[in-house]
């Protein structure tokens, strides 16, 4: 990434970018941080590459506010954001395909997610990162995915409980709940969790669930029903099993916006 960052040339386009990535292996809010941007501009194309889909190409997740793809199709973070939002989404590895696509269709602006590492794409750099840092090393030695000074490639880095905020609610809450979870990390949700939580499972970051173990699991434990996260829960709707769900939001500092804001006016 460092040889890539020094001799790679980026590309500009007709419409300007708007990159939310991190340096830091795991889960640091990039998909609900990409919902409250594109909450704010919903004109904005999301391209997103789709991690954990069984699928591969790009594919339109959704168009127009109507979902064209399934939840295996599009991942479980673009069918999460197709859910929530009336943006266009797009999932591809090919992330500059992805933009002339977009762009193709009329984008007037695009919301690249965990886009930081396409450093052939000339766009304004959001950096997210946790509140704590064990150590500034890149992986294994450490939590970054390459060189911690790479974060002076972005335009802002923004940190949490600082300049955003993490904003959980539930619903369906019942006495007796099995927290059933797929995400990176999934022990950043401790500190979350509400009273009736009797026991969990934790399954590999964007795992698909199979129904009958979930109907194994809920029997076994003795819960009322499966607690999950909004991200978990876009795989778990056709079982018609009981969910409480986990809702996060985040709440961004103004000054973000007026960056980007500004960073648009002069593209």
């Amino acid at each position: 990434m460092f040889l890539r960052r020094l001799f790679t040339k980026r590309e500009k386009f007709v419409v300007p970018i708007i990159s939310v990535g991190n340096l830091i292996v795991g889960g640091s809010g990039k998909t609900p941080f990409v919902i409250a941007l594109a909450s704010r501009y919903p004109n904005a194309t999301i391209i997103s590459r789709g991690y954990g889909r069984q699928s591969k190409g790009l594919i339109e997740v959704s168009r127009e506010q109507k979902i064209v793809a399934t939840v295996q199709e599009s991942g479980d973070e673009a069918m999460l954001m197709a859910n929530l939002l009336p943006n266009n989404i797009i999932v591809s590895e090919n992330r500059k395909k992805a933009i002339n696509y977009a762009i193709n269709l009329g984008a007037r602006l695009i919301i690249l997610d965990d886009g930081f590492n396409r450093a052939n794409i000339e766009k304004f750099e959001i950096i997210l990162e946790p509140k704590y840092i064990p150590n500034r090393l890149p992986f294994p030695a450490g939590p970054f995915r390459e060189f911690s000074f790479s974060e002076k490639e972005a335009d802002i880095v923004l940190q949490e409980e600082e300049d955003f905020t993490r904003v959980v609610s539930f619903s369906n809450l019942r006495e007796k709940m099995l927290l059933v979870t797929a995400i990176a990390n999934p022990q950043r949700l401790n500190k979350y969790l509400p009273k009736g939580v009797i026991a969990k499972k934790i399954f590999p970051d964007h795992a698909y669930f199979d129904e009958n173990t979930m109907v194994d699991l809920l029997r076994d434990s003795g819960a009322d029903t499966l607690l999950v996260t909004q991200k978990d829960a876009v795989k778990l709707t056709k079982f018609m099993l009981p969910l409480s769900i986990m809702q996060l939001k985040l709440q961004i500092d103004e000054s973000v916006f007026e960056s980007i804001d500004n960073y648009i006016s002069h593209h």
